[in-house]
């Protein structure tokens, strides 16, 4: 029957995914508020359909987190974490010590014994690496400053974890009812002193082991070419460590991070990731579900006002802090927001800090309880608020600082207005600059404008969608204007107010792809300029020299892919919307190009060697 009852919850739980994630994308609101909400309907609080036998599922979901966890690990090299320690140790030691002591005080001003609120003030300083980072990434925020500074603050308190748990025996008052746990029973029998040494000995015995014995391993196994064999053994690893951190009453998700950050300059590090990765995004996606059904709204409609005022007193200090931080550490203020709403929550490693302060009676039992629905409640609530944060604050507050930003008087006039300074409209600027060309420029992220400028660039803060602020900066005289705005949808924006406003200046844009550039097109724009495509054609090129094409026969073929392709461009924007024209109008013309350049080549090499990818040059289309 168990296995009967997990094969069932199984089942709720995929459904569930599968059906809540799909609306929720298409609401906006990301997959992990998705994931949150279908918990909340299948859990006790509405439909019921998973109850105290889903906990086998939450620990088994808890592995996602773990996974996650080792895959950040590859991702990352020890040089990255060397340059990011100022922000790791600097923004995420402070976040933690500062959070830790404010709620500890007023623990204790609350009358609880000092070692309840010590270890309370520990436990909820941390945040949820999950849903945070998921959310991040989900987003695109990750490379931002805000996402940068929130992945270092995670970092440090993921490895924060490993004194925490250390101290945690140390604050045990009763040794008499310390329960007994099958996790942490290795280290129950040793002294307090003991369990430190025993913990920090098996976090060196993961970095040696992963610099001396892990490679040589997988050098093996991969000797053998057997794929699945290869996924085994990088499960084998991750559960592996799972258990032996489980043992020493670590969390295992810190472990796997640490293994993942030796193997992360491994030969084999790309392999590890996309053997692991599946499993891990179903595994997350699980977890969040047993986050969601795990919310004990019978307690929280028990306790209601004490239970909203925890959370929105705990997330509120928490923002405070990371508010205050965010702007000691010079980030913008919509940066900032980002930042303070994203990490304002409380994390998973709560639901396991909490259950063995219960089990070791540092924290009395219902005060756990009512701590553990006030963690689940700020990780359900943290992705509205971020879209909150997202669609209805940021808007309004990045108004205000544009409209001072915009009162400074642009006091030069140039030919060329480049709109957007980012890794695009960069290179077009600077060799502009280079040439004697001026330039007035033009960007919407405030950071990077600070940057630019201590980089002795003359960079102007503010929306360029505005005409007011492209009359300030000189459209009505300016003979050009470079659109190189990363976001697409800004940039058809951008052409608009132009056409309006300014129909006398010639508009160069950057394109995403070829379908952004349809939407160019179809508005009028003559100077459409894909991303990609002159550094695809210059690697092709590189390629046919590479295979023993002469130099000018490679040119001259990437030359002819490149009028032929603008033309064909241009007729396929005409015909977007019938997508069966399109199709067969597109197969016709990739077949027209084939021939050309084959035909073009054939006085010097046989058709035969030349190799075209034509299932590539087909995707394009």
């Amino acid at each position: 029957m168990a296995a009967d009852s997990f094969f069932t919850q199984a089942l709720v739980y995929l459904s569930a995914a599968v059906v809540s994630v799909p609306i929720a994308k298409k609401l906006g609101l990301g997959s992990v508020l998705g994931y949150l909400i279908a918990g909340i309907i299948i859990g006790p609080a509405a439909l019921g359909w998973v109850g105290e036998e889903g906990k086998d599922i939450l620990h088994f979901a808890e592995f996602g987190v773990v996974m996650m966890l080792f895959i950040i690990g590859l991702e990352l090299e020890p040089a990255l974490l060397w340059r990011m320690r100022k922000s790791i140790l600097g923004l995420g030691g402070m976040q933690v010590v500062a959070t830790a002591i404010l709620i500890t005080s007023i623990a204790i001003f609350l009358n609880l014994n000092w070692q309840a609120s010590v270890a309370i003030g520990l436990i909820l300083a941390l945040s949820s690496t999950a849903i945070v980072l998921q959310t991040l990434n989900e987003k695109g925020l990750m490379n931002t400053v805000s996402g940068q500074n929130s992945f270092a603050v995670l970092l440090f308190q993921d490895i924060a974890v490993i004194p925490i748990l250390a101290l945690m025996p140390l604050l045990i008052t009763d040794v008499s009812n310390k329960a007994s746990d099958g996790q942490i029973a290795f280290i129950d029998q040793f002294p307090s002193y003991l369990q430190t040494i025993i913990v920090l000995g098996a976090v060196a015995s993961i970095i040696v082991a992963g610099k001396y014995i892990i490679r040589p391993v997988f050098r093996i196994i991969a000797g053998t070419k057997l794929r699945e064999l290869f996924t085994a053994a990088a499960l084998l690893l991750v559960i592996g460590i799972t258990v032996l951190m489980s043992l020493v009453g670590l969390s295992p998700a810190l472990g796997t991070f640490l293994a993942g950050v030796v193997l992360a300059n491994s030969e084999y590090r790309h392999e590890l990731i996309s053997d692991i990765d599946p499993f891990k995004g179903l595994l997350l996606g699980l977890f969040f579900i047993s986050v969601g059904a795990s919310i004990d709204f019978n307690l929280i409609l028990a306790n209601p006002t004490s239970i909203l005022l925890l959370v929105a007193g705990l997330m509120l200090l928490k923002g405070i802090i990371l508010f205050v931080l965010g702007r000691f550490f010079k980030m913008g203020l919509d940066q900032n927001l980002l930042f303070s709403f994203s990490l304002a929550q409380m994390g998973e490693f709560a639901f396991v800090l909490f259950s063995f302060t219960s089990q070791n009676n540092i924290i009395e039992p219902a005060l756990t309880s009512k701590l553990i629905a006030v963690v689940a409640v700020s990780m359900a609530l943290t992705p509205l608020l971020m879209l909150i944060n997202e669609k209805l604050i940021l808007p309004r507050i990045g108004t205000k600082e544009k409209d001072e930003r915009e009162t400074d008087t642009i006091l030069e006039k140039n030919p060329v207005i480049i709109a957007g300074f980012g890794k695009y409209g960069n290179i077009v600027g600077r060799l502009l600059m280079a040439n004697g060309v001026g330039t007035t420029v033009l960007d919407y992220n405030s950071d990077r404008v600070e940057i630019l400028r201590k980089l002795g660039l003359k960079v102007y803060y503010g929306d360029p969608t505005r005409h007011d602020l492209l009359h300030a900066a000189g459209a009505d005289d300016a003979k050009i204007i470079i659109v190189a705005l990363e976001s697409d949808e800004q940039s058809i924006e951008l052409v608009e107010t132009i056409k309006k406003h300014f129909p006398h200046l010639k508009i160069m844009v950057r394109a995403g792809d070829r379908f952004d550039a349809y939407e160019h097109i179809e508005s009028g724009v003559n100077h459409v300029y894909r991303e990609t495509l002159d550094s695809s054609l210059r690697m092709g090129t590189d390629a046919l020299k590479l295979l023993g094409f002469r130099a000018y026969q490679a040119q001259r073929a990437a030359h002819k892919f490149f009028k032929y392709d603008e033309k064909a461009l241009k007729e396929l924007a005409t015909i977007k919307h019938d997508k069966k024209l399109y199709l067969d109008t597109a197969k016709n013309r990739i077949a027209e190009l084939e021939e050309l350049i084959k035909a073009d080549l054939a006085d010097t090499q046989s058709t035969n060697d030349l190799g075209w990818d034509t299932e590539s040059l087909r995707k394009q289309f």
